[in-house]
């Protein structure tokens, strides 16, 4: 069984965008009450997020967010009540430490497997990331969580080529943004089209040096499990064997599930299973078998802690 690392802080359920909001704390609670409950949780190498020190961890946001954001974000921090960023957006008082937790979530994940402390990891944070843009908070993100990650890989680690697949069933416009010239992260989605944030055409490959390293593949409502692995098989992997990555990061949203509120998908647990080993499989052909994954969406309770389960017993498979 592989040494499979889990990033987890209470603070994160600090972050309160109000009663309905479907990004609510108690994700991580149905999550973490799935993981207690199997008993996985105790097979987990447990990883403690690097401290909220904020100078030294946004010296690693800025590699992707503008330094007036951030300094934004620490002006608007309400002290009570809640703040709007967007429409689909607000800041509680535990926000911001939240976030930037997340961010030290993924930077402790990095090192970890880096270190050879564990195989691979999966990072259980809010707020969710890929929707983060350069200047501004989009689509529920604050701060973009693998886009960070991707960077700190390469600065930190001195890894030359990340692979980044983003599975969540809205396209991250962030992510794909931030390396859109960059031919030095490959950027892979898939995602429900026409469907929030507008973004992921087809023909959206990046640009200047970058042209060819961005990879959309749209999908119609209702794609299922069959569909998603096909793509998996017959365009991640023969494009990813091509770049060859160092390291494979996910944007592990699982509101493709069919039964999340929030879209149109027909994913199952077990499906997300199958796609979690594709990915595996690429990263330990090509990536001495790094994988860092993250949280981004999955909205009906019981689909996403069944889904993570999943996923997690997929890392850990020899």
């Amino acid at each position: 069984m592989a040494r499979t690392g889990f990033v987890y802080h209470p603070a994160y359920l600090d972050h309160d965008m109000g009663p309905g909001h479907p990004e609510s704390p108690q994700r991580l609670r149905a999550i973490m009450g799935r993981l207690e409950s199997t008993g996985l949780l105790s097979s987990l190498v447990r990883i403690e997020p690097a401290p909220v020190q904020e100078d030294a961890i946004t010296e690693w946001i800025t590699t992707i967010h503008a330094k007036a954001y951030v300094q934004g974000l620490r002006m608007r921090a309400p002290r009570e009540g809640r703040v709007s960023l967007d429409p689909d957006t607000s800041m509680s008082p535990g926000s911001l430490k939240a976030a930037f937790l997340a961010v030290g979530g993924v930077l402790a994940a990095a090192d970890a497997i880096m270190e050879g402390r564990v195989a691979n990891a999966f990072c259980a944070l809010r707020p969710p990331g890929h929707h983060a843009e350069a200047d501004h908070a989009m689509g529920f993100c604050l701060f973009n969580n693998v886009a960070i990650a991707a960077r700190y890989l390469q600065r930190r680690h001195g890894l030359e080529r990340i692979g980044i697949v983003d599975w969540d069933v809205h396209h991250g416009n962030g992510t794909q943004h931030a390396f859109y010239e960059d031919p030095s992260v490959f950027y892979f989605s898939t995602h429900q089209y026409p469907y929030y944030p507008g973004t992921g055409r087809a023909d959206e490959r990046g640009s200047g040096k970058g042209e060819g390293f961005t990879l959309n593949v749209p999908l119609p409502p209702g794609t299922g499990d069959v569909e998603y692995l096909a793509v998996f098989n017959k365009i991640l992997r023969p494009a990813l064997a091509g770049y060859r990555p160092d390291a494979v990061i996910i944007s592990a949203g699982f509101d493709a599930h069919r039964d999340d509120p929030l879209a149109g998908m027909a994913l199952t647990a077990e499906g997300y299973i199958a796609l979690t080993r594709v990915v595996k499989g690429i990263a330990a052909e090509f990536s001495q078998g790094r994988v860092l994954s993250c949280l981004e969406g999955g909205y009906n309770l019981e689909a996403l802690a069944a889904s993570v389960e999943g996923h997690l017993r997929a890392l850990q498979d020899a």
